[in-house]
């Protein structure tokens, strides 16, 4: 057994750090290190606002720990909360390559006569994706919305197929698309976990973006409209995404707020008013902010272990992670953070760089915060015929005496 502390990318604590052996019966028990930090007095922390709203969700966009959720499954109308999928897809289809934000498209009657709000396209005319980008986010266009529906799948039908497919590829499983704008419809629908869900994809998946959220304001055809997301104008922090109302609906906000290293996505839905869902909305981050803190406890990379390898060309192979490890806790209480290494016994070559060789768990106090691949970060040959042999031996007499 080995217990030991490792100095990684938490900035203001050193995470202690336990490296255990798996067998086919386990994982070993470890005793308590005697240099493990007493914690101090827990943070107290209030019940989380109770918001006037239907369902709302809070969530760490970066560590994926949710905060506040409340009603955050029940399917509900989304309203121009949808557009935030058609963005979606159009943002993923200038990253693969098949579209450029310079791209025309021709605007069709049918995506001039759409009703609801508008970017006041003109039938016949030709706008640029990045238009139209800007028309859908901003504006929350949907005529904006129909016309790239159209270019992108040939119609609005085929394009709301498109969605649901990328709906399930996401994880949105309380989700339907009947349309690409969010005009009632008894098929459209989705929840406060899975707007939060998709929102985190747009800020992580596509960040050169994500920027287009923050704009105030939006002028096309000598138009200047605002962008409805009334904290763009009262919080500094916040810089997205998107809102939406119909009578059926009521009024919805989906928005991020990034504050130093934390950012937070919080959705509510099912308000009264556009000045309450901003009000709900700040409650929200209120909370998170004030009472969580995420840390970065090991960069992506990091040699966290370097285990016996059998077999190989080396007799070590480096362990790490392969992605970033971050964790929202209370704040003040991050010397309470522990972290194991879960590694196999019977490491044998060859290896290759990304192949998973154990996990790391991360607890706090007794619970159990999440657990994370441990990947080899290198490639280990097998060594020669004789080395091969001669470890085989050696792995044969330490399994005997354990």
């Amino acid at each position: 057994m080995k217990v030991f502390a490792l100095l990684s990318g938490l900035r203001r604590s050193m995470l202690p750090l336990a490296a255990a052996g798996l067998t086919s019966l386990g994982v070993m028990t470890l005793g308590v290190s005697a240099q493990a930090q007493q914690p101090s007095p827990q943070t107290m922390i209030p019940s989380p606002p109770q918001l006037a709203a239907k369902s709302w969700f809070l969530m760490d966009a970066d560590s994926g720990e949710v905060l506040v959720e409340h009603n955050a499954d029940e399917r509900l109308p989304p309203a121009s909360l949808t557009k935030l999928m058609t963005a979606y897809l159009v943002e993923r289809e200038l990253d693969r390559g098949n579209i450029n934000m310079d791209d025309m498209v021709r605007v069709s009657e049918n995506a001039w006569r759409t009703g609801g709000s508008k970017m006041f396209i003109e039938v016949d005319t030709e706008v640029s994706i990045r238009d139209l980008l800007y028309g859908i986010v901003i504006a929350s266009g949907n005529d904006a919305s129909v016309a790239v529906a159209e270019h992108l799948a040939g119609g609005e039908q085929p394009f709301a197929d498109l969605m649901n497919q990328h709906a399930q590829r996401l994880g949105l499983h309380n989700t339907s698309f009947a349309n690409a704008t969010g005009l009632p419809d008894p098929e459209q629908y989705s929840s406060a976990r899975d707007m939060a869900l998709l929102s985190q994809y747009i800020i992580n998946d596509y960040p050169e973006h994500y920027a287009i959220y923050a704009e105030r304001y939006f002028d096309y055809n000598d138009i200047r409209q605002p962008n409805r997301n009334r904290l763009l104008w009262r919080d500094a922090t916040v810089d997205g995404l998107k809102t939406g109302w119909t009578t059926e609906a009521g009024y919805g906000l989906v928005a991020s707020a990034k504050r130093d290293d934390m950012r937070l996505i919080s959705v509510v839905m099912g308000t009264s008013s556009e000045e309450a869902r901003a009000q709900e909305t700040q409650k929200l981050f209120s909370y998170g902010f004030r009472y969580f803190e995420t840390l970065n406890l090991y960069e992506a990379g990091s040699v966290l272990e370097t285990p016996r390898i059998w077999g190989g060309a080396e007799n070590q192979v480096r362990v790490g992670v392969d992605n970033d490890v971050r964790m929202t806790v209370p704040r003040g209480r991050s010397d309470e953070l522990t972290a194991r290494l879960n590694l196999r016994g019977d490491i044998t070559a060859p290896v290759a760089a990304g192949d998973q060789l154990g996990t790391l768990e991360v607890k706090l106090g007794d619970e159990v915060l999440g657990e994370r691949p441990l990947v080899a970060l290198e490639n280990v040959e097998q060594g020669g015929i004789f080395k091969r042999v001669f470890d085989m031996v050696r792995q044969f007499i330490s399994g005997l005496f354990g």
